[in-house]
């Protein structure tokens, strides 16, 4: 089990940008986050193995990046040109194996509330 460190976030209006970084207490082979919107299921907005594979949500990789530390075990998420839509509790995980699977330890989660 990994302890997951999570900054960033917070309000921003529509248009605007906020960046998300999650550092984890030991090594995890994929981190990722998971968002949850109001009223929405939990989906997996990114996430990076260790060997520096990333991988971004359709949904949203015309605005969004993300990047993987494997030295540090850091994922950070750059969210630009955010929408109301993007507004939700987002968590940074550790997946038990596979990207995208089951998740093994759970961040404490942020908000991330975008205003039009």
């Amino acid at each position: 089990q990994v302890y997951l460190a999570e900054s960033g976030g917070g309000s921003v209006q529509a248009g605007g940008s906020l960046t998300l970084s999650c550092t984890a207490s030991g090594y995890v082979y994929c981190m990722g986050w998971i968002r949850q919107g109001p009223g929405k299921e939990r989906d997996v907005v990114a996430s990076g193995t260790s060997g520096g594979r990333i991988t971004v949500a359709d949904s949203v990789k015309d605005r969004f990046t993300a990047s993987r530390d494997g030295g540090k075990n850091t994922l950070t998420l750059q969210m630009n040109n955010m929408r109301s839509e993007d507004t939700g509790t987002y968590s940074c995980v550790a997946f038990t194996s596979t990207c995208g699977g089951n998740v093994r330890d759970w961040g404490q989660g942020t908000q991330v509330t975008v205003s039009s």
